[in-house]
């Protein structure tokens, strides 16, 4: 536009075109073209109908390619390079830019369509958005991916996200109790992708043979479960958003914790920061925590809290241990060789037999660990004291330093380990805290073997002598009994009972 007005002002002055052109460096049509009309700007169009002359046939053939790369996820689509070179091996002699100015003329055309959506409407309590996402983040000083369950209500946009080790369906599970504990209920519907934790198969239409766990979750929490289209994640558009919001919002920088539980508890909170401030975008004047208190009596709460696990059976060694997820996890002694049922929880699993629980341990997600509970073992300790030296369970016991030290004390005994498997033995019975303190009165008194500890366990923990009940005056006997020995003496004295009596 600049060089159009400095055109015109010198033309106005007398200049002839032929000067003027070579003075601004231009096309003498160009200045002719500026001169004959008043228009003060001009634009480049594009032409309506291009031509790919070296294409040729090559045309139909790309055409082809372009649709079957539409469907599928953007993820998995070749670039216009490897295209290029596809042709190439196909016979293709052109360049890559003609093909390249094709496949964005193609890709254009066919865009508008598919991008466009119907927004969507949704009532109080009616559905909420469950989706996954990765997150980087810092536990325990080491840097490492977590994964995260977002989840979203539908109507007032209030959110929820937990983190978890792995994307499994007990994890899953979790995230809707723990939802259902922050929201103060769940919708009457739940809209998912299709993930195999809870979808088995993939049927027709919205048809979906779902997991038979989850559908019991959802029958417990009254939601009915709805699988998007597969590859169709603007079905499920708002947890979809709101997994990158967080990621910039909630996650940028690293978060770092010592542990899980602290990273969950501030996820938590950071979710109702944000609900007290961010503005609802469809009610303007309400944020979003107003509006999800107005929707929050719509939802739906239970009482009871779901058990959210899923079941597998393995068999307990000759060493007590039950395998399972490349870990060992121990179990009493007098349930080895025995079939073990195991719940896997997110955090923790329990272990049964016959239907009765027998252990509970920590879940561990590493390979190769032993999680062991060292009064598992403690009645084999009886017949095999010598296990006390090398014995993997005992070896990482975290045991009072008082018994500690008497550990310690008896080793100068030849049968220190019987003694101390005595010791250690009457730990069910009465526990590890009165052991520390019988093992700290023997070390007081520098009396350190297996009979005093234990008399002194005796003593700590015997029953003291009951107090008498005192009585009432108006229910104290006038007449209290005598003691009457005269039958005693007449046994003595060899007479018959029989004839004292009468």
């Amino acid at each position: 536009m600049e060089t159009i007005k400095k055109v015109r002002m010198s033309l106005e002055k007398g200049e002839s075109q032929r000067s003027v052109a070579r003075k601004y460096r231009m096309s003498r049509k160009t200045v002719g073209k500026i001169a004959s009309s008043e228009e003060t700007e001009f634009k480049y169009t594009r032409r309506k109908e291009i031509r790919y002359p070296v294409l040729g046939s090559f045309i139909e053939r790309l055409g082809e390619i372009l649709t079957q790369e539409a469907e599928l996820p953007s993820k998995r689509r070749r670039t216009s390079k490897k295209i290029y070179e596809v042709l190439q091996r196909e016979g293709y002699i052109g360049g890559y830019d003609a093909v390249r100015r094709y496949i964005c003329t193609w890709r254009e055309e066919h865009r508008s369509r598919k991008n466009a959506y119907i927004p969507l409407l949704f009532a109080r309590g009616e559905a909420f958005q469950f989706d996954w996402s990765e997150e980087v983040v810092e536990i325990g000083g080491v840097v490492r991916k977590v994964q995260v369950a977002q989840v979203r209500l539908c109507h007032s946009r209030m959110r929820f996200c937990m983190a978890f080790e792995r994307q499994e369906l007990a994890m899953l599970m979790e995230a809707h109790i723990r939802a259902h504990d922050f929201f103060g209920g769940l919708c009457e519907r739940g809209i998912y992708d299709n993930p195999k934790t809870i979808v088995q198969e993939i049927g027709p239409g919205k048809q979906r043979n779902y997991n038979k766990r989850f559908l019991q979750l959802s029958s417990h929490y009254l939601f009915e479960p709805c699988a998007c289209t597969p590859e169709a994640g603007w079905e499920k558009g708002q947890v979809e958003n709101q997994v990158s919001t967080n990621r910039k919002s909630v996650f940028v920088p690293c978060l770092k914790f010592e542990s899980m539980e602290e990273l969950n508890a501030h996820l938590e909170e950071q979710m109702l920061v944000e609900a007290h401030t961010l503005r609802h975008p469809e009610f303007l004047d309400k944020t979003v925590f107003e509006v999800y208190s107005e929707e929050k009596p719509y939802l739906r709460r239970q009482k009871t809290v779901f058990s959210g696990y899923t079941t597998a059976e393995r068999r307990a060694g000759t060493q007590c241990l039950v395998r399972f997820d490349n870990n060992n996890y121990s179990i009493p002694c007098e349930y080895a060789g025995k079939l073990v049922s195991i719940r896997i929880f997110a955090g923790h699993v329990e272990l049964a037999v016959d239907g009765k629980g027998v252990a509970s341990h920590k879940r561990s997600f590493d390979k190769g660990r032993y999680v062991l509970d060292p009064l598992h073992y403690l009645p084999l300790l009886e017949r095999k004291p010598g296990a006390l030296r090398n014995g993997r369970p005992f070896l990482d016991w975290e045991l009072p330093a008082s018994v500690r030290k008497v550990w310690e004390s008896l080793r100068r005994y030849p049968d220190w380990d019987r003694q101390m498997s005595a010791i250690l033995s009457t730990v069910p019975r009465y526990g590890l805290e009165a052991v520390g303190i019988a093992c700290e009165m023997a070390l007081e008194e520098n009396t350190v073997s297996q009979s005093v500890i234990l008399n002194y366990l005796t003593r700590l923990t015997e029953e003291p002598e009951a107090k008498p009940i005192p009585v009432s005056e108006k229910l104290r006997l006038l007449d209290e009994p005598r003691s009457d020995c005269t039958l005693y003496d007449v046994l003595l004295r060899g007479e018959p009972c029989c004839a004292r009596v009468s």
